[in-house]
């Protein structure tokens, strides 16, 4: 089984997650095969070089060969590079499951943040993601998780 972890690479942060991640994954999905990009040192040691092709062809093979996506969809917005990655993948009819963990959804149910937001659109209590790569989540047949935990819960009984 094969998978490829979709999030920006480039600030710890991100990288600290796409450890938790790939930790967790590799933990409790027996035998997994998870590439993570920022692990890829031919295209991504910073120190060397790797020209645009190069990196799109070192990536576009993992993705093409991979049985799922895990992508991170965090982030002011979603990383331009995570939504191209998940816009190549949904092209294989694969599941793709995501990780939105901002706490900025929680409170949907709170009365006081939907009549704001009603009377003052700049009173925007949540979060806004893509559309289009919600939608291309959805049709997947994966779905959006709020936790690791969840996350990998998920993808383990899945496939």
């Amino acid at each position: 089984m094969k998978s490829y972890l979709a999030n920006g690479l480039f600030s710890i942060g991100d990288r600290l997650v796409n450890e938790l991640i790939a930790k967790e994954v590799r933990k409790e999905i027996e035998g997994i095969e998870l590439y993570v990009p920022q692990e890829n040192d031919a295209i991504n040691d910073k120190n060397s070089f790797a020209d645009s092709v190069t990196i799109a062809g070192a990536d576009m093979d993992r993705l093409e060969e991979s049985d799922f996506l895990i992508a991170v969809i965090d982030g002011i917005e979603i990383d331009s590079g995570v939504a191209a990655e998940i816009g190549a993948f949904y092209m294989t009819g694969k599941p793709i499951f995501a990780l939105y963990s901002d706490v900025r959804q929680l409170g949907r149910d709170n009365s006081k943040k939907i009549e704001i937001l009603l009377k003052d659109g700049t009173e925007n209590q949540f979060m806004y993601r893509n559309l289009f790569v919600i939608g291309l989540i959805k049709k997947s047949k994966g779905g959006i998780y709020t936790s690791i935990e969840e996350l990998v819960k998920v993808v383990k009984s899945t496939i």
